[in-house]
């Protein structure tokens, strides 16, 4: 006697459920029941793709400078717990880090490898002195810290604009100001040589303040 068409059909099923449990069992055989229904719930989703962290550039730049270029940053202070920053090749040449930031302009000579640093002094003189012994193919960097404009006399005002600066004149009690000079030869037009940022009691980003303010770039290695 032949079995009915029902009865084969239930057993079919049956080795249907039980074959497809074993091929589960076999896939996740030492996970908990919620780790099994989260793996078949993902197992549509896309996978989440994350982005590489940024490499860190030198003198903290968004993208590098090219290998025959020299990295430079200067930043200005701003406020009083804002100090000013010079770096030149991944090279801190002045920050609070270091301790050598002080009230006025703080100057950094760079002669390649050679760096010069001039602390600030209420002495005009020295600065001058220190400025022109800067020599030929030499980079000067300047930033204020608090207020560089009260005591710098007309000789230092003259011996900063023979650099090349067209702000200094109109520098202000507390301004922010930034300034990147070559002595002896001529930096590319593209570069950004100054930026400065006056005190306005309106607009003040600290009490007393302006926020503090800097320029970046790339100097190609060998001076033009």
């Amino acid at each position: 006697m032949r079995p009915s068409p029902k009865v084969v059909f239930l057993v079919l099923a049956s080795l249907c459920a039980w074959y497809s449990g074993y091929l589960l069992a076999e896939l996740i055989p030492d996970a908990p029941l919620s780790s099994a229904a989260y793996s078949i719930h993902s197992i549509g989703e896309r996978p989440v793709l994350k982005a590489p962290v940024p490499k860190r550039q030198k003198c903290d730049h968004w993208t590098p400078c090219p290998s025959d270029t020299y990295a430079y940053r200067l930043l200005s202070g701003g406020g009083i717990n804002k100090y000013a920053k010079i770096c030149f090749e991944d090279d801190l040449l002045m920050g609070e880090k270091l301790g050598n930031v002080a009230r006025g302009i703080n100057i950094a000579i760079v002669n390649y490898p050679k760096t010069d640093l001039h602390p600030p002094i209420d002495n005009s003189g020295p600065m001058i002195k220190f400025i022109q012994s800067a020599p030929p193919k030499s980079l000067l960097f300047m930033v204020t810290y608090d207020d560089g404009s009260t005591r710098l006399n007309n000789d230092a005002k003259n011996a900063i604009e023979e650099l090349g600066s067209k702000e200094i004149r109109n520098m202000k009690f507390r301004s922010s100001w930034v300034f990147l000079a070559a002595k002896g030869f001529e930096l590319p037009s593209e570069i950004q040589r100054e930026k400065i940022n006056h005190s306005d009691t309106k607009n003040n980003r600290y009490s007393g303040w302006p926020a503090e303010i800097q320029i970046e770039g790339c100097i190609p290695k060998e001076p033009s």
